[in-house]
């Protein structure tokens, strides 16, 4: 089947420090073709990083790039190799173009799922646009300070039997097991993460980043790049209407933006 899209594949904003906040999976539109084949509940796009531009709204405040994804990771997923690689092989996980929800239930009504070219469209309308303004954006900060920082921000329902087992912990930080940032850095963020009064905090636990992070952080290079998956639970409703809760919100919210701070300090300190 051929893919079709009309929405522009991200929305950025440039800033002026070396950090770019990159959003791969905030985005909800599905083209109507496309939704069209969807099972009910995929058209309700469950596994949305809900509201994660409204967390992190003191961004501009402190300087940082944005790049936030528009399209549903039900279109395609910006995290994932684009050969559709396996992100931890031998653990379950939803694809490049996935086919089911987190909760292992079909994403098509009639099991119509995606073949090589349409998968081949949707990577060239939407996954290239992405990691080309990804990757353009890190140059030129790179260029401008002679540093640059990523930082992939997600979300996820905090109990998901498919991929965890109990309740996974509130703030996961993940730099590829080490290899995509300075371990100064990621010592400072996990002293951040765990002494956070009320939430848990894990460094490279189940979630050790995903193909942005793996891909884009580079130290030797002066690239150092983080992911943080958070538990929704921190600061939203995890079932439908996936209602933002500015009360709980408050709680996490300067703990994050601490940990954004303290990029930035080390980045910027590291330039000097």
């Amino acid at each position: 089947m051929s893919f079709h899209t009309t929405e522009p594949p991200f929305r950025f904003r440039q800033g002026t420090r070396p950090l770019l906040i990159s959003m791969p999976h905030v985005g909800t539109h599905v083209p109507p073709a496309l939704a069209a084949r969807f099972t009910d509940e995929a058209r309700q796009v469950p596994d949305t990083d809900w509201h994660l531009e409204r967390l992190y709204d003191f961004a501009d405040a402190l300087g940082a790039s944005v790049l936030v994804a528009t399209h549903s990771r039900y279109v395609i997923d910006l995290n994932r190799p684009p050969d559709g690689a396996s992100l931890y092989p031998g653990q379950s996980v939803t694809g490049l173009c996935p086919v089911d929800t987190f909760d292992n239930t079909p994403i098509y009504e009639a099991g119509d799922v995606p073949q090589d070219d349409e998968i081949a469209a949707r990577r060239e309308a939407i996954w290239h646009p992405y990691h080309a303004k990804l990757t353009e954006e890190l140059a030129r900060i790179k260029a401008q300070h002679g540093i640059a920082a990523l930082w992939d921000a997600h979300s996820i329902r905090s109990v998901l039997p498919r991929f965890f087992e109990g309740k996974l912990p509130d703030l996961n930080l993940g730099t590829a097991k080490g290899e995509s940032c300075d371990p100064t850095l990621a010592q400072t963020l996990l002293g951040i993460a765990e002494s956070a009064p009320g939430y848990t905090g894990v460094l490279n636990g189940r979630f050790t980043g995903g193909y942005i992070t793996r891909h884009h952080g580079n130290p030797a290079q002066n690239v150092h790049a983080v992911q943080l998956e958070m538990t929704q639970s921190s600061y939203m409703q995890e079932a439908l209407p996936f209602d933002y809760l500015p009360e709980v919100a408050a709680g996490v919210q300067p703990r994050v933006r601490r940990m954004i701070e303290a990029v930035l300090a080390f980045v910027e300190t590291k330039r000097g």
